[in-house]
């Protein structure tokens, strides 16, 4: 039976926020997506940048297939507390030589554990879809990235982006608003492959984010009102609901490389075939 860690990086007030507005936490949205892809796979769930979030030893972590990393609000070019463990569990993830995987957020704690860097996007946010990502000369070829066409559109919503890979990576996929949109970070023995978009998250997930990010949207440039915004997450809602409605498609210039929740996930699928090997 396959064992995952699911680490969220959200605080409890964030946590019950995204259940309040999409009825899960991040981490819970990890454990329902990977118990659909792998039947019967045992998923356990920690918080470690909770203020009384346990503290892993290395040989701890062994016990685990894979680690997960999810997207959150975390800044991780602040220092602070909450930072500080997150980023202190990751290298001991990195230490205990298990595989892990992360979208968002989870590639910029990885990236910052590893000793590279993330910031603030300077112009403006990456929400809703992001557009033609196509994949480097070491990404063609890497397994992250198999079945991928030349270029892809992906759910996605981050106002932070990573600025700088550490030593040991391979920039994997980029786009015309984020260079590092996928990565292989090589670290202290241990191997993370992530992504800046959401394989993981439905469509109907991405509306709400866009919902209760109407605000920063329009102040980021993205819309003039608040209303485009929702009127953007409807559409999402609609082709959540019905992935083959042409006039959706039509109106959201999307494929089936977004319209498909198997071809959404298929970096984590990827992911998964390659730990089975």
């Amino acid at each position: 039976m396959s064992h995952y860690l699911i680490a969220e990086s959200e605080l409890p007030d964030e946590r019950a926020a995204r259940r309040e507005r999409a009825g899960k936490s991040s981490g819970e949205t990890y454990a329902a997506t990977l118990s659909q892809m792998v039947p019967g796979a045992k998923v356990a769930i920690v918080a470690p940048a909770d203020d009384d979030a346990r503290t892993y030893a290395a040989d701890e972590l062994a016990v685990f297939d894979a680690v997960f990393l999810t997207g959150s609000p975390m800044h991780v070019y602040r220092q602070t507390p909450e930072v500080d463990r997150v980023l202190a569990f990751m290298r001991t993830v990195f230490a205990s030589g298990v595989p892990s995987f992360g979208s968002c957020a989870g590639l910029q704690i990885a990236v910052a554990a590893a000793g590279g860097r993330a910031r603030k996007m300077p112009q403006r946010m990456e929400a809703g879809v992001a557009r033609r990502i196509n994949a480097t000369a070491a990404g063609r070829d890497h397994p992250l990235l198999a079945g991928r066409p030349a270029a892809w559109d992906a759910a996605a919503i981050h106002g932070d982006e990573v600025d700088e890979l550490p030593p040991g990576s391979s920039l994997l996929a980029s786009n015309a608003v984020t260079r590092v949109q996928a990565a292989e970070i090589n670290f202290d023995g241990g191997t993370f492959w992530g992504v800046q978009y959401h394989p993981e998250l439905s469509l109907a997930e991405i509306a709400s984010a866009l919902r209760s990010q109407a605000t920063d949207l329009v102040e980021a440039g993205l819309a003039n009102e608040e209303v485009d915004v929702h009127d953007h997450a409807a559409l999402l809602d609609g082709l959540h609901a019905d992935p083959e409605h042409r006039p959706t498609r039509w109106a959201l210039g999307v494929d089936d490389e977004l319209a498909k929740e198997i071809n959404r996930r298929r970096e984590i699928a990827n992911f998964l075939a390659h730990l089975a090997k």
